[in-house]
């Protein structure tokens, strides 16, 4: 449970020193980071088994480091961070969520004007104070106080990437208790939304041999509350308990009968519209609906599983991550809910940042962690020239890329392995709606991604014309996080998104539905427009670190939430008809 916090110290360490001009080692305490958040075992585990010589085996991990790790095991700190605290006393996760402030920014912020916090810096900005801080200026100073409101619009929820390792870990713990004969996650985690406010967990508690189902939710309850990285205890009663853990959202448990477990879990899952309509189709039937069952007068009639709530409705069961009473409900009384992408359907991921262009893992690592997912390709998509800051691959290197990939693939090929790695790229879509790389090198990669990373405030008739342009060149086979959101951050750029789908439909152009925490863009109407607009999409990660492949499960998420079906997303195919799509 000490991941997620030890991965935050590392990641704040790495900032620090980027502010301070530090070579190499914001990059290695980066890469640290981003194992540990990755890990499935918890570190103080690791370390109780091996020490030392077991912390070293994380991958990114030093000696350095691992001592830093060591130290936080024993005393709850690291006096290295602690220092840099003192000299810069920030609230650096507060105010790196301002779309436009990095490291640096903050260091500025800082020495001219001694903010160290979100209230400071709005303070600063509304009182004109940061337009003359040197490298900043009105325009700068506006787009702060822009990107403050839309945090405020988002306070209280959390992105669900980045606390489902958290949720993972207690549901997993919670599971092999003996005392919990069934358990499930329910609300917005279980509907599987972007964002969620808090999570629920629906427990049945065993009541086999010599224990009674009271001894176990007495059991249940005080295990819950003892979890570690618990920072307050809400209440404990006999059937719910709620906490609030140290990265701030709140978890609440529920033990229910057996007899009920089926309605409470489809009402505790809602959503609220969705149950609305419900107990309306309930009474129209001249039942009752709620979380304790279904109910004919006195009788209880359904209840125990969450088909049979479903069924005595006259309704077919659908996937949580429909119920948002957005026609879903319609099709269940049709008995015709789709059968929606399976989480595993998958076959490649298209988009994976290398160390070719300031990742951190080889091509080759990324593909032996492709395969370990059980995929049959890995598609390498690194950022091209314009983007500097991300050390963009220029025509040269995209073709001493292909070399390696080449190489990569022989090797496979020799080890008789039923896997390819394909060589994209991540190319810019400039403001005229060029890209910035050749055309004569473009047709030379096995597809072409082309995305927009500069300029995002473009009026919505321009922005529209310069994706549209990119789309019609013959070589850009998919569009990158379409809409450009980055959620709790900045919303989408201005786009008619209806002509973007014509044209797309026009040119065979696929949209990705890009899988990272802060995007899942295409969201999940627009996902729904694009599927009844015939136009193909593809669900990629955008990883910069294997461990980040993961995040894959988000992706399928949403596109299960936007109805997408096994057929309109083309790496569910195999290499040769995934292939086919970029002719």
């Amino acid at each position: 449970m000490d991941n997620q916090e030890i991965s935050r110290i590392l990641y704040e360490i790495s900032l620090y020193l980027e502010m301070n001009g530090v070579p190499f080692k914001p990059v290695a305490y980066e890469k640290a980071a981003f194992s540990i958040e990755a890990l499935e075992e918890d570190v103080e585990e690791i370390y109780k088994r091996e020490q030392l010589d077991g912390l070293k085996k994380i991958p990114g991990v030093g000696e350095t480091i691992a001592r830093r790790i060591e130290e936080y095991l024993k005393t709850g700190k690291i006096q290295y961070y602690e220092n840099f605290k003192k000299k810069m006393p920030v609230a650096m996760g507060e105010l790196m969520a301002v779309e436009g402030i990095g490291p640096k920014a903050i260091r500025d912020l800082y020495r001219y004007l001694k903010i160290k916090n979100l209230k400071d810096l709005e303070v600063a900005a509304k009182a004109g104070k940061i337009r003359n801080v040197p490298n900043f200026g009105l325009k700068t100073e506006q787009n702060i106080l822009e990107a403050i409101e839309f945090l405020k619009r988002s306070k209280g929820r959390f992105l669900l990437g980045m606390i489902l390792p958290t949720i993972s870990t207690v549901y997993a713990r919670l599971k092999v208790l003996k005392e919990v004969e069934e358990i499930s996650l329910a609300g917005s985690v279980r509907r599987m939304k972007e964002t969620i406010g808090d999570v629920d967990f629906l427990v049945i508690p065993c009541s086999s041999g010599r224990i009674s189902s009271s001894e176990s939710t007495k059991k249940i309850m005080n295990f819950f509350v003892s979890l570690p990285g618990i920072e307050k205890i809400w209440g404990k009663g006999t059937t719910k308990a709620s906490v609030r853990m140290k990265e701030g959202f709140d978890m609440d448990i529920r033990v229910v009968p057996k007899k009920s477990y089926g309605s409470a879990l489809q009402y505790f899952t809602g959503s609220k519209e969705h149950n609305i309509v419900l107990r309306t189709i309930a009474m129209g039937k001249g039942l009752k609906l709620n979380e304790y069952g279904v109910f004919k007068g006195p009788k209880m009639i359904a209840g125990e599983t969450e088909t049979g709530v479903y069924k005595v409705l006259g309704m077919e069961w659908m996937p949580p991550e429909m119920r948002e009473n957005q026609g879903e409900i319609e099709l269940a009384l049709a008995h015709k809910i789709p059968k929606i992408i399976d989480y595993n359907d998958l076959k490649g991921d298209l988009h994976c940042h290398s160390d070719w262009d300031g990742g951190v893992n080889t091509i080759l690592e990324i593909a032996m962690a492709a395969q370990e997912m059980g995929y049959e390709y890995i598609g390498i998509s690194d950022h091209t020239k314009f983007l500097r800051i991300e050390r963009g691959l220029d025509e040269k290197k995209l073709i001493a890329q292909r070399k390696e990939v080449n190489k990569i693939n022989s090797q496979f090929e020799k080890q008789k392995k039923n896997f390819r790695v394909l060589q994209g790229c991540e190319a810019n879509i400039l403001a005229d709606g060029s890209v910035d790389i050749a055309d004569d090198i473009l047709r030379q990669l096995d597809y072409v991604i082309a995305g927009v990373h500069s300029q995002l405030k473009m009026e919505k008739t321009e922005m529209t014309e310069r994706i549209i342009k990119a789309m019609e060149n013959p070589n850009v086979d998919i569009i990158s996080h379409p809409t450009g959101r980055l959620i709790k951050r900045r919303d989408e750029y201005q786009i008619d998104f209806d002509k973007i789908l014509e044209v797309a439909k026009e040119t065979g152009t696929i949209l990705e539905v890009n899988s990272f925490p802060e995007r899942l863009d295409l969201n999940d109407k627009n996902i729904r427009k694009a599927k009844e607009g015939g136009v193909k999409m593809v669900i990629n990660t955008d990883a910069h670190e294997k461990s980040q492949m993961r995040f894959i499960e988000l992706g399928i998420a949403q596109a299960r939430r936007g109805w997408a079906e096994k057929e309109d997303i083309i790496n569910t195919q195999p290499i040769g008809k995934l292939l086919n799509f970029f002719k």
